[in-house]
């Protein structure tokens, strides 16, 4: 699968190769403050096969966090592009919004950090949800 996708103001694209290793949604805390409130909608895809075509990111890892993600996103529109997870070597996590076919996403296939989402956020009906990460305390 090939896929590409952009910032909003279009300063900066990018080309992904690779099957999306999982998909999901993300109610964390520090995925609602760069989403506006919302949960994060992502696909975990190959490192490798992820490359910038247009454009160099900013990036943004919080000092006071232990095992902090690295964010990157545009400099000029603050759209975030995708996360870098310490502890999952050769993954990005992409967010889906800056697809240019979103629609290619499907549905997650889990929601993680749960315990973070606020009473105006949903579950997917029918699809495992976390506590935290998977593997933690299921959600009904």
């Amino acid at each position: 699968m090939e896929l590409e996708g952009r910032c909003y103001c279009g300063d900066l694209r990018y080309r992904v190769e690779g099957d999306p290793m999982f998909k999901g949604q993300c109610h964390c805390r520090e995925c609602q403050y760069v989403s506006g409130g919302s949960p994060n909608v992502f696909l975990g895809m190959p490192e490798s096969g992820f490359s910038y075509t247009q454009g160099s990111p900013k990036g943004f890892t919080r000092s006071d966090l232990e095992g902090a993600v690295t964010r990157e996103f545009c400099g000029r529109c603050g759209t975030q592009i995708l996360s870098r997870v310490p502890g999952m070597a050769g993954v990005l996590i992409l967010k889906v919004g800056t697809l240019d076919d979103p629609s290619v996403f499907g549905a997650p296939e889990m929601a993680i950090f749960a315990i973070d989402r606020q009473s105006f956020h949903h579950l997917p009906e029918g699809v495992p949800a976390f506590e935290r990460g998977p593997g933690s305390t299921p959600v009904s």
